[in-house]
């Protein structure tokens, strides 16, 4: 039961909340902050992620406190920064000196663990693809492979395509059953933004291999959820795409991706994907 949320002003209330009924897994906040304004929260059986995607603030998360979080202008340009939020704890979020944007990721866990700050030096770039498979792709992993010792089975990422137009989430590929080794359960949110905002894409979705599904229409600020099923999708061209990705697991934290087998041999022609593919196990 997948789901296409249309962008609207969510007031910096979830729009994505605890024990939602498509992806109870998966929680997801937008803020927008003026300068030197706070925003609060505790999330129960979820640990967090507190991504700015402009604009700098100070992160307090119980006694520890990480100023300068957030460096860029501009979502297309320069590197992101986070701060992990253990299950229980309370968080505090205060802008800095120009109204900014902030993501919260959430995802359901049951251990509580020690906060920590990601910095740009800290964020694991992997790029693949290329232009002539229209499947250039950069990832930026906030919580992942890097600090695996660190989090519990939230993973979150900034993804981009390449240059204008192109393929994403291709070879078609699905998460949704525990059965390694070929594939374990992740639950999956993105939030799309699009360069310049007048761009626009598509989000496919099936289950059967060889199968249909309905075509999304997305657009900039649209959120999707994903619990089941293969989901490939595609930004027009003349466009750059970009999309913030929570992808939880049920019970692994170590993301096994099945690709289509009617696709799969097209992970062959597809330069660095293989090394994509490792970066979430």
């Amino acid at each position: 039961m997948t789901r296409h949320i249309e962008a609207f002003d969510n007031g910096n209330q979830p729009i994505v909340a605890e024990g939602d009924k498509t992806t109870p897994l998966v929680y997801l906040n937008r803020l927008w902050l003026d300068p030197g304004q706070s925003h609060e929260y505790m999330l129960t059986g979820y640990e967090s992620c507190v991504v700015p995607l402009t604009g700098s603030c100070t992160v307090s998360v119980g006694d520890a406190v990480f100023e300068s979080v957030g460096e860029r202008k501009h979502l297309f340009e320069g590197m992101p920064n986070a701060v992990y939020v253990p299950v229980g704890m309370h968080c505090t979020i205060t802008a800095g000196d120009a109204r900014m944007e902030v993501f919260v990721a959430g995802g359901a866990y049951d251990k509580t663990l020690e906060p920590f700050v990601v910095r740009s030096a800290d964020v694991d770039l992997v790029q693949y693809g290329s232009d002539d498979t229209k499947t250039h792709r950069k990832i930026k992993h906030l919580l992942g492979q890097r600090n695996v010792d660190k989090r519990g089975r939230l993973l979150v990422s900034e993804l981009f395509t390449v240059g204008e137009g192109g393929w994403s989430g291709f070879p078609p590929h699905k998460h949704d059953t525990d059965r390694l080794p070929d594939e374990t359960r992740f639950e999956e949110v993105y939030n799309f933004r699009f360069h310049p905002e007048n761009g626009f894409g598509c989000q496919f979705d099936y289950l059967a291999d060889g199968g249909r599904g309905v075509p999304h229409h997305l657009k900039n600020g649209d959120t999707y959820q994903i619990d089941y099923g293969y989901h490939p999708c595609v930004v027009a061209p003349g466009y750059q795409m970009y999309y913030f990705t929570i992808i939880v697991g049920e019970t692994s934290q170590s993301l096994v991706q099945y690709f289509e087998p009617t696709h799969a041999h097209q992970i062959e022609t597809i330069p660095g994907i293989k090394d994509m593919v490792a970066k979430f196990k």
